[in-house]
C-alpha cells in the first residue's frame, strides 16, 4: 500500500522515494559532474589517488587506535600490522599519486581480468540459464583488464578517472530515468 504526497511516494514500510526534481537534480549533477572528470581524466585520476590515500590513512589510523580501545583482544597484533599497511599505503598514494594512480591501475586491471574470467566459468556451468550474454559480459572483463594491464605504465595515467567519469554517468543517467519513468506514472 503506497500513498502519495507533495510528488514524493512512501510506502507501507516506510521508505519513501525523493520527489522528481531532487531525482533529476541528482542525475544532471552526477551526468555533469561525469562529463566535467572526462574532460580531464588526468587530473581526475591524481584527485581520486590522492583521495583514496587520504581515506587509507584515516582508516589505518582508526585500525590502530582500536587495537589501543581493546587491549584484551587477541588478534591486535594483525589489527595493528593492519593499521600500519593501510597508513603507509595512503602516504604513498597521497605524496606519490602517479606512481599510486599505476598500482591502482594494476589492482583494478587484475579484477577486471579475473572477475571476466569467473564469468565466463559461470556461464559455461549455467549456460541454460545466463549463458551467452554472461559469456559476453565474461569476455568484455577479460579484455578489459588485459588491455589495461599490457597498457601499464601509460594507462596508468588515465584509466582511473576514465572509469570514475563513466560510472558518473551512467549513474546520473540512471537517476534521469528514473525521474522520467516515474514522472510518467504519477
Amino acid at each position: 500500500m503506497s500513498t502519495f504526497t507533495a510528488g514524493s511516494r512512501s510506502s507501507s514500510l516506510g521508505s519513501s522515494t525523493p520527489p522528481i526534481w531532487a531525482r533529476v537534480l541528482i542525475g544532471g549533477v552526477l551526468l555533469l559532474a561525469g562529463l566535467l572528470v572526462l574532460g580531464d581524466v588526468a587530473l581526475a585520476t591524481t584527485v581520486s589517488t590522492i583521495f583514496i590515500g587520504l581515506i587509507a590513512i584515516g582508516v589505518g589510523a582508526f585500525e590502530i587506535g582500536h587495537v589501543v580501545w581493546t587491549k584484551g583482544w587477541g588478534g591486535y597484533v594483525w589489527q595493528a600490522g593492519l593499521g600500519l599497511i593501510y597508513i603507509g599505503l595512503g602516504i604513498v598514494l597521497v605524496s606519490q599519486p602517479a606512481s599510486g594512480a599505476v598500482i591502482l591501475t594494476y589492482v583494478i586491471g587484475l579484477l577486471f581480468l579475473l572477475s571476466g574470467i569467473f564469468r565466463i566459468l559461470f556461464s559455461i556451468s549455467h549456460w541454460n540459464e545466463v549463458g551467452l550474454i554472461m559469456f559476453l559480459a565474461g569476455l568484455v572483463g577479460v579484455l578489459a583488464g588485459f588491455f589495461i594491464l599490457m597498457g601499464l605504465p601509460k594507462t596508468g595515467v588515465w584509466v582511473l578517472g576514465l572509469i570514475l567519469g563513466f560510472d558518473l554517468i551512467s549513474h546520473g543517467v540512471a537517476w534521469l530515468r528514473y525521474a522520467w519513468v516515474s514522472g510518467a506514472d504519477a
